[in-house]
């Protein structure tokens, strides 16, 4: 599981508080982050903005702190990410990879006039086409948009001798395959999802049918079916395409195996070593039983600086969540941070004992949850350009209650996102002065601890009830935003208890966990929705789960005012008057939630994400984007890579590797479009 992007609307200024004789894990948190901005002060965070994105650059700290073995692993790891990133092009949308390369001709070879109004739009279309893998939006999963006509793209394409078939070219421009990820109710949302894991004509009855008939073969130890393939029908038949080495996206996958075999020939230890191999012939076989074999490992393997996510893992672009995006993640440990932070992990168990949840529904022992603050040290396919801020893995139910699992917070995204700037946004939107005080001082902190518990401590609590099946069979088009909603109610839950600041993570736990509520409920209500178009329902599971927890708190707290929506000078906001009976109502709606997931109950899932998490109230969401108007920064942001360049003698052998920052947005995404370019257009 991944946490959201976060949008970061305001300026944030970091807390530094003075070093004691015996310093708190938060005082080293903060004294650590005080240098790392001396250190980084210098360094231009921002590469350039466009439509509603901004792009952002981010360092590797303690790069040079690693062996050049060390080295050589992380640069295998990423060319081995890489070779992989057309897959998720073409994971998202059957035509992608054809307009991609269409789009990226016509921007190297066109010698007309580009100063022209059109082809500042063709420019910034096809900026987005990138930024988002593809041509539905990364987040609203809506067809992107030309604001170029189709007389001008024919222009272009003669121009430029550049042939694209009827369909492609009407594609670009019609309502056709208008979601990617269709999630709405009492549709068939395979039918009318874009994403390309199912064929044309597959239905979601064909789904559940086909892998209603599938039996693992340990009953307690179910296999992720429809991880990693493709399901069509072939003369009236259903018939899975497995991603594999001789199978679909064959050719990109032997590369993806020929980096991870040099990987594994520089890992740091043994178990590294054999988690590598597993994860190399998962690639050759697409065999889910070593998948799972190679999980166990993975997760087990938890000594050295370098980690890495590597595969399909995410189900959140699948509309009934059984198939993996691609997507690659290369890190090294921030060792200082992750032991400071390790206080979390350490202490996972008492955090499931002291939870709201019904006793039948608590794990009796939370077993190998690691968590390590990282430094990125490069990303693609589904992590990329638009990244995560903290992942929690593997996603298996029973690996997570039997071995535990991995949790890492991004930090030098983090920090990115931090370093770049902010607006005024916040002061637009919150309700008082003391609001903005609690925000400024420790809504940096809040955040940074709201990623830790929800993927630390809610993605690792709670437990199926016996025979219930996995949640994607059982809660099905809801399962994602369950999954997301559940994990971020133990974060808010634990926000707002002073055992964080026994364990001396924070100074004022009341005053952290104040900001925290002042800030998701002000985000859940009111400033997500500045990503929606007016009266477009909410879609993305993220933006869904904040919505529904947010407005069902609100409405189970109207008797005793316990959110109130105020109306000032024609502007909403939502200020929170007693956050000790919020607590409460976050801890039940926890508990409900954990019931919903152990039992399988469809019908509530249901009821409580469309009753509130899906849609909006107008009145609102028009106010809203009125005031946002005034702000120019945009609201999602996503990086380039740092380019890692080995240095060779003349035996061909790598001597050094030097990390550089590339020329731009563009220059990224059309050198990655000629090195990696390991697919056909059409697969």
């Amino acid at each position: 599981m991944k946490l959201d992007r976060i949008l970061f609307f305001i300026a944030i200024t970091s807390l530094m508080i003075a070093c004691k004789k015996n310093p708190s894990v938060k005082d080293q948190i903060d004294q650590q982050e005080k240098q790392q901005e001396i250190t980084e002060e210098k360094f231009d965070y921002v590469v350039e903005q466009f439509a509603d994105l901004k792009i952002l650059r981010y360092q590797i700290p303690g790069w040079e702190n690693l062996t050049l073995k060390e080295q050589k692993l992380v640069y295998y790891l990423t060319q081995a990410g890489l070779s992989g990133r057309d897959i998720m092009w073409d994971q998202n949308y059957r035509h992608n990879l054809t307009i991609r390369k269409a789009l990226e001709k016509i921007y190297t070879s066109y010698e007309g006039d580009k100063n022209a109004t059109d082809w500042k739009a063709f420019e910034t279309y096809l900026k987005r086409v990138w930024f988002s893998n593809g041509i539905h939006h990364h987040y609203s999963n809506d067809k992107i948009k030309p604001e170029f006509s189709q007389d001008y793209f024919s222009s272009l394409l003669a121009a430029t001798g550049i042939e694209v078939t009827k369909e492609v070219y009407e594609v670009i421009f019609n309502d056709q395959d208008a979601k990617k990820v269709n999630q709405a109710k009492g549709i068939d949302n395979v039918a009318l999802s874009a994403v390309n894991f199912y064929g044309s004509g597959v239905t979601n009855a064909d789904v559940a049918s086909f892998y209603g008939k599938m039996k693992s073969p340990n009953e307690e130890k179910p296999l992720s079916f429809g991880l990693n393939s493709q399901l069509v029908k072939e003369d009236g038949k259903l018939k899975e395409r497995v991603y594999k080495s001789g199978g679909l996206y064959g050719s990109a996958i032997d590369e993806i195996i020929k980096w991870l075999e040099k990987a594994k020939g520089v890992a740091e230890n043994k178990a590294q070593g054999d988690a590598l191999g597993l994860l190399i012939e998962y690639y050759k076989t697409g065999d889910l039983q070593t998948w799972d074999d190679y999980n166990v490992a993975w997760t087990a393997a938890t000594e050295g600086n370098i980690d890495y996510i590597n595969s399909f893992i995410e189900v959140y672009n699948d509309p009934l969540g059984y198939r993996g995006s691609y997507e690659t993640i290369v890190q090294i440990k921030d060792f200082d941070m992750s032991e400071k932070m390790s206080v979390l992990s350490e202490n996972a168990q008492w955090f499931e004992d002291n939870s709201p949840l019904m006793d039948a529904h608590k794990k009796d022992s939370v077993v190998g949850v690691s968590y390590k603050v990282v430094a990125v040290a490069g990303e693609a396919g589904d992590a990329s350009p638009s990244t995560p801020i903290g992942v929690n893995l593997p996603n298996a139910n029973w690996i997570r209650a039997a071995v535990g699992s991995k949790s890492v917070s991004l930090g030098n995204i983090i920090g990115a996102y931090n370093n770049a700037g902010g607006s005024g946004r916040l002061k637009e939107f919150v309700h008082d002065d003391e609001e903005f005080e609690l925000e400024e001082k420790y809504g940096q902190l809040a955040d940074k601890l709201h990623t830790a518990l929800h993927e630390v401590v809610g993605h690792a609590s709670g437990q199926l009830n016996p025979g219930v099946g996995e949640t994607k069979e059982t809660l099905k088009n809801y399962a994602s935003t369950m999954e997301e909603g559940r994990a971020d109610l133990v974060g808010l839950y634990y926000l707002m208890d002073s055992k964080l600041q026994e364990l001396g993570l924070v100074e004022d736990w009341e005053k952290v966990g104040k900001a925290a509520y002042d800030g998701y409920i002000r985000n859940g209500l009111m400033t997500q929705l500045i990503r929606l178009n007016l009266g477009d329902d909410v879609e993305e599971a993220h933006m869904r789960n904040r919505q529904w927890v947010s407005g069902w708190a609100f409405e189970q707290g109207k008797k005793d005012n316990v959110i109130e929506k105020v109306s000032r000078e024609g502007k909403t906001y939502f200020n929170i008057n007693d956050y000790a009976k919020l607590r409460e109502i976050f801890g039940r709606l926890l508990k409900e939630t954990q019931r919903i997931k152990s039992e399988g109950d469809y019908k509530a899932a249901e009821a409580l994400v469309e009753g509130y998490g899906v849609k909006v109230d107008q009145a609102v969401h028009a106010e809203v984007l009125e005031r946002n108007k005034q702000f120019t920064s945009a609201p999602y942001s996503g990086f380039v890579n740092p380019v890692l360049v080995p240095e060779m003698d003349e035996n061909g052998e790598i001597t050094k590797i030097n990390v550089t920052q590339p020329e731009g947005f563009a220059t990224q995404m059309l050198t990655y479009s000629k090195e990696y370019n390991f697919l056909p257009e059409v697969n």
